[in-house]
């Protein structure tokens, strides 16, 4: 059983996403927010908002499910659109800024389908 969440349009760059995002990947759940609760990078909070919704979509999907089984299957960060603003500079000319956003999806199942398939 697979369940998905995502967030979209963080006003993050996905670069500083990243960096967080391949620690967790490819964990258990409780082993990943374990890791988030005392890492010492920013963001982190938008990753455990994250993994306790997509948790709380597995809880709905079946109810008993346990905590322990659940590993993260897939975890991306993907840019979303740049805004960008104007900065003036000498001599009448213009800089550009530009204010990246990224997406978070992050996939996570139970193990039941591959032992499914393997049987058959």
């Amino acid at each position: 059983m697979d369940v998905r969440a995502s967030v979209k349009y963080l006003k993050v760059s996905p670069t500083k996403l990243r960096r967080i995002a391949n620690l967790i990947r490819y964990k258990k759940l409780e082993d990943a927010l374990s890791m988030l609760k005392f890492l010492k990078i920013g963001n982190k909070k938008y990753f455990i908002k994250l993994l306790n919704s997509v948790r709380a979509n597995a809880k709905i999907k079946n109810p008993d499910i346990r905590d322990s089984d659940l590993y993260i299957k897939e975890l991306y960060v993907a840019e979303g659109p740049r805004f960008r603003r104007i900065f003036p500079r000498a001599r009448g000319m213009a800089s550009f800024i530009r204010r990246r956003t990224s997406h978070i999806t992050v996939i996570i199942s139970d193990g039941k389908e591959e032992i499914e398939l393997e049987e058959k």
